[in-house]
């Protein structure tokens, strides 16, 4: 495993929180984990002196905002099953300056994660380049963990995705049809186990960088989101396999919509607003019928803790 180990959930360690895979198969009553996303360390003084093709020459900001978010998961009672990084956790593009600082930098202040937290990460452009190569993806590896994985938790099968390889894989279309290969087995997996006598999971939830959409299924292609082609059929496809919700990051702004009975979910950023959001995190409880989320502002969070109609949930 690449760097700090214990900082790393990888699919081919096949254990969550201690506990072996098929003991985290079975639903044992609800719980909470933390969606945070774009931590991005660089972007805020390059938004503002409007130079964001380039690295970012600073990130002590993000590095305080990392620190009060590790804080705030650190004291949640009950304690969150795990915290996944939706994506950008830097703003230097691979191969250029302010790289290797700020991944550096960034490790060091998740190591202030309690132990008993797994850290989920999630690949984003800025981790892979807009254009993936198989060396970036590599490079991604070496540094963060898988690129692709799933892991369950408490009944709950998880798919973490590389988005990227939906929004721009001409560099690289070997790594997207092994994406692709293997998401098709996980999903018809699902699909099979809700249709099957055998008990499948509780819910399937998807963490992806890139948004399928911020307002609408049908909405006009963006830079945020998906081409409409690629998000409908992941759609009809999570759909079909019964996927809960997607989570996602990249807009910098809280938005997304629920459609059919899948929820997008689109969660604004620990570093830089491009909004009116604050710094914050989603915090999201698990129970056996549903999915509910609130996003906090990292202050909020701090100071109130989990919310008392969000806390009810977890009362079994």
């Amino acid at each position: 495993m690449a760097g700090s180990e214990d900082l790393f959930l990888r699919a081919q360690h096949r254990t969550f929180s201690g506990l072996t895979e098929d003991a985290e198969r079975e639903w044992k009553g609800p719980f909470v984990f933390i969606q945070a996303a774009d931590p991005q360390l660089g972007l805020m003084k390059a938004w503002r002196d409007g130079d964001c093709d380039g690295g970012g020459d600073e990130w002590g900001e993000e590095i305080e905002l990392t620190r009060r978010a590790v804080e705030a998961c650190n004291q949640l009672r009950p304690r969150p099953r795990f915290l996944v990084l939706c994506g950008d956790l830097v703003h230097a593009m691979p191969d250029t300056p302010f790289r290797e600082g700020q991944e550096r930098d960034l490790k060091e202040v998740l190591k202030g994660t309690d132990p008993s937290i797994p850290l989920v990460f999630v690949s984003g452009n800025h981790d892979l380049g807009n254009t993936p190569t198989p060396r970036t993806v590599e490079q991604y590896r070496s540094a963060w963990g898988d690129d692709y994985f799933s892991f369950w938790v408490g009944g709950v099968l998880c798919l973490v995705l590389n988005s990227q390889l939906f929004y721009d894989a001409s560099a690289c279309p070997q790594l997207k049809d092994a994406q692709e290969t293997w998401l098709e087995e996980q999903l018809s997996r699902a699909a099979a186990s809700s249709s099957s006598t055998e008990p499948g999971p509780k819910h399937v939830l998807v963490f992806q960088h890139i948004p399928l959409y911020l307002k609408s299924p049908d909405e006009e292609d963006d830079y945020f989101n998906l081409r409409k082609a690629v998000r409908q059929s992941l759609l009809a496809r999570f759909k079909k396999a019964g996927v809960k919700a997607v989570f996602s990051g990249h807009y910098h702004r809280n938005a997304g919509g629920r459609h059919d009975g899948l929820d997008m979910v689109v969660s604004s950023a620990i570093g830089c607003q491009l909004g009116r959001d604050a710094h914050g995190l989603r915090v999201v409880v698990v129970t056996a019928d549903a999915v509910v989320h609130r996003y906090h502002s990292l202050e909020q969070l701090r100071e109130e803790g989990v919310a008392d109609d969000l806390r009810k949930l977890l009362q079994v």
